[in-house]
């Protein structure tokens, strides 16, 4: 199938699909014409690639267990459970700080929003 059925069938922009062949998540086969031809078996690892990338991963992290992910599954792949712990012990830091900014950003209203008493004559 050509790129634009894939980005049909999938939902993902051309432009996405390119970059994830660019990354080495998805591959293809040039035709004589230069136009890129992809197997029926990629609109699975596109819904892949989109699963992951809603859990917050980056393609390079993906790139590391798709491989295996996609023949297998997730279940057997050592790799992918690492990789969710990182990702959720990140997004429990980023709570944490942006708990603290929130804070900060109330006290900093609190006092510009300060009435001024006014003085005794």
């Amino acid at each position: 199938m050509k790129i634009g059925e894939l980005s049909q069938q999938t939902g993902v922009s051309v432009r996405s699909l390119r970059h994830y062949e660019h990354c080495g998540l998805l591959t293809s086969v040039r035709q004589a014409n230069g136009y890129r031809e992809y197997s029926p078996l990629a609109v699975e690892t596109v819904e892949s690639i989109k699963l992951y990338l809603n859990l917050g991963l980056t393609t390079e992290q993906i790139a590391g267990f798709l491989t295996c992910v996609l023949q297998n599954k997730e279940a057997f792949c050592s790799e992918v459970l690492p990789v969710y712990h990182k990702k959720l012990a990140d997004i429990d830091r980023q709570i944490i700080e942006l708990s603290q900014i929130r804070i900060n950003l109330l006290d900093r209203i609190a006092s510009l929003t300060k009435t001024e008493p006014e003085p005794n004559i």
